[in-house]
């Protein structure tokens, strides 16, 4: 009996652990690109989408050796 409530606990335990860390390392890919400046290298695609969560257009830019995106707000164009 105590091995079985040790294997239910070691279970939760390791899904408490798996939803904490997700909850840090969640959509950190995207997140930690955001900046203001191009870096060097970097390419503008034709992509162009509006960021569910901000609401914002981004523009894409691809580094072609790297494979690596890099994500910048579009600025507000006044006409």
């Amino acid at each position: 009996m105590a091995v079985v409530f040790s294997l239910y606990g070691l279970s939760i335990l390791v899904l408490i652990i798996l939803a904490i860390g997700s909850w840090f390392i969640w959509d950190r890919r995207y997140k930690k690109q955001l900046d203001h400046a191009v870096p060097a290298g970097y390419i503008q695609t034709k992509e162009v989408f509006i960021d569910p969560t901000t609401k914002k257009k981004m523009i894409v830019y691809f580094h072609p050796e790297t494979g690596e995106r890099f994500y910048k707000e579009e600025p507000n164009k006044k006409t």
